[in-house]
């Protein structure tokens, strides 16, 4: 029987949290006794189901994340990634810096310190049958569609519609390429985005959590 192939959690936190008014990015700033980049990296170290984790940061932060990480024993830490200017690239030089044929990868905000481990297997174990798969939660708020002078234009049935959290979880290969075709693509905000634009496949969308929320 051919091995499994690995699970690679991505912890995007590269962020320069413009919008967060700190002097630190949010992924440093310490709640309780550790930094959200803590928090979020022992989600992915706790799961038996990751193999290897791989955190991306940006060059002007790269040392003191390093610091940070080296003050801890973690097992699973894989590679340490210099970010992009953008989310985009970020994710890009996190996911190419995987090495193997085929793998599943897991890209995660590393905003979303609250991630559980029932999402995050509930992730990993819908790889199995899907290509790619995001966490969605129903809106509880009208959504109104507006025109280019702020009107109302539409209120569309909200019983279509999902807030997007992450992790969003592709095959390496589907990825990989969404990558190698956005190159030019600077405005994506997210994974999914870039498969979909490629039409590089479906995206299944599974139940996500009201407290999986990002800090901004």
């Amino acid at each position: 029987m051919a091995d499994r192939i690995k699970n690679y959690g991505i912890i995007l936190a590269s962020g320069g949290g413009v919008r967060f008014g700190q002097d630190l990015p949010k992924q440093f700033v310490k709640i309780g006794s550790k930094t959200v980049l803590e928090h979020t990296i022992e989600i992915f170290e706790a799961c038996p189901n990751i193999d290897q984790i791989i955190v991306v940061v940006s060059k002007e932060h790269y040392d003191y994340a390093q610091k940070i990480i080296s003050n801890n024993n973690y097992e699973k830490l894989y590679k340490l990634v210099n970010g992009g200017s953008t989310r985009q690239e970020s994710s890009s030089n996190g996911v190419n810096s995987i090495e193997d044929e085929e793998a599943n990868v897991i890209i995660h905000d590393c905003a979303r310190p609250l991630l559980t481990q029932e999402l995050l297997n509930s992730c990993i174990k819908a790889l199995d049958k899907y290509d790619a798969v995001a966490l969605g939660i129903p809106s509880t708020d009208t959504l109104w569609e507006i025109d280019e002078s702020g009107f109302i234009k539409d209120i569309p049935d909200r019983m279509h519609y999902r807030l997007a959290q992450t992790p969003q979880c592709f095959k390496l290969s589907i990825i990989k390429k969404a990558h190698a075709l956005s190159v030019a693509d600077k405005n994506s905000t997210d994974d999914c985005t870039l498969v979909l634009k490629n039409n590089l496949g479906k995206i299944r969308v599974i139940e996500g959590g009201v407290n999986n929320i990002k800090i901004t």
